[in-house]
């Protein structure tokens, strides 16, 4: 047995290990098959690419029941974990991909019989081919066998009896290092899903409430972010990025809060990418960027996702000469005062880093 397939393996052993365990309350045990296609985001996919992609998923899921206002008003989500295992449409390039990742599921339309919901998921992914100059050369889409792995799903649920129900959906993935590695193109797949939901434990009725109107706030917020990232030239050299964010929130709605904001960028690997033939010439200011952004950000307690668009203002992109950027984020205030942030800045689709951030806010009611 290969190394490959041994580390699948152990990947496979974590949720095993936690459907082994006695059941507890509001569990459910998930199988779903996929069959699908790689998407070609970019040329070299249109003639690697040789076949459709298989899968399958395994889940362990727990339904949340009303004990929170929040749990209420996103239609009793559930939070589980996925091991999920991928072939890649070309087994001598691209390999298979084997994954891990915690999920959360909110529902559209939550009745008994029926139930429509979306899910977002973000882990752990092990590519089991990556780009080798000598022996693979020809994958150009990941650097690294260890990979950040994204899902999204639209699915839905159809009753079959008491504990048992069909699953039916739709799935997109994405996987590559966050730019920790070169080359790092990625690799996005998108897949119909059809499978089996048994529900395992005892199963709590849920909670139902009058929710009370929430206040309308606005919010400002100061965030400090450090990251790192290879450059386009496949150097092993890891060049530190940083950025420093003012932002403005307005607590439209209990789920969604909208705004804006100010952004400075710090990104030490301008000079060595303005190192080619026909660059303009560098100076030490081009390493910084600065720029005004647009913010979504969905809420549920103390945990909110933010797609943020912004415009580069003032200092702008001599690298990529890109006008707008883009960053999605995930952010947690743990208390009345600060909060911790995982980004991913991009210029659409093209990953540039990723960022850690801290930093502090308050509120006002209206």
């Amino acid at each position: 047995m290969n190394c490959d397939w041994k580390i699948g393996i152990l990947i496979l052993i974590l949720p095993l290990t936690l459907y082994s365990q006695k059941p507890g309350n509001n569990l459910s045990l998930r199988f779903d098959g996929n069959y699908g296609f790689v998407l070609p985001e970019y040329q070299h996919f249109n003639y690697l690419v040789e076949k459709p992609i298989l899968g399958f998923e395994l889940s362990l899921t727990k339904k949340t029941t009303g004990k929170t206002s929040w749990e209420q008003a996103y239609k009793y989500p559930e939070f589980g974990l996925t091991f999920s295992f991928s072939t890649l449409g070309n087994q001598k390039v691209f390999g298979e991909e084997y994954a891990i990742y915690p999920y959360f599921q909110s529902f559209f339309i939550r009745k008994k019989k029926f139930q429509l919901a979306n899910q977002f998921g973000l882990g752990l992914g092990y590519a089991t081919k990556k780009f080798d100059l000598e022996s693979n050369f020809e994958n150009i889409s990941v650097g690294s066998h260890f990979n950040v792995h994204f899902n999204f799903k639209l699915s839905s649920r159809f009753m079959l009896t008491e504990k048992i129900y069909l699953n039916a959906g739709l799935s997109f993935s994405h996987y590559s290092n966050a730019n920790m590695a070169e080359p790092n193109l990625g690799v996005n797949t998108f897949t119909a899903f059809t499978g089996i939901n048994y529900s395992i434990g005892e199963q709590t009725p849920f909670t139902k409430t009058i929710l009370p109107v929430p206040d309308k706030k606005h919010e400002v917020a100061f965030i400090a972010a450090v990251g790192g990232k290879h450059t386009r030239a496949l150097q092993s050299t890891v060049y530190i990025t940083s950025s420093l964010s003012g932002e403005y929130k307005f607590h439209w709605k209990r789920k969604l809060h909208i705004g804006g904001g100010l952004d400075l960028f710090y990104d030490s690997s301008t000079k060595t990418e303005m190192n080619v033939p026909g660059a303009e010439k560098y100076t030490s200011m081009y390493d910084f960027r600065t720029g005004i952004h647009f913010s979504q950000e969905l809420v549920y307690d103390r945990f909110s996702f933010i797609l943020q668009e912004g415009i580069y203002i003032g200092m702008t992109d001599h690298v990529a000469k890109k006008t707008m950027y883009n960053r999605a984020i995930l952010r947690w205030k743990f208390n009345d005062t600060f909060l911790i942030s995982f980004s991913m800045k991009s210029h659409l689709h093209i990953l540039d880093y990723p960022e850690l951030g801290f930093g502090y806010f308050f509120t006002r009611t209206k």
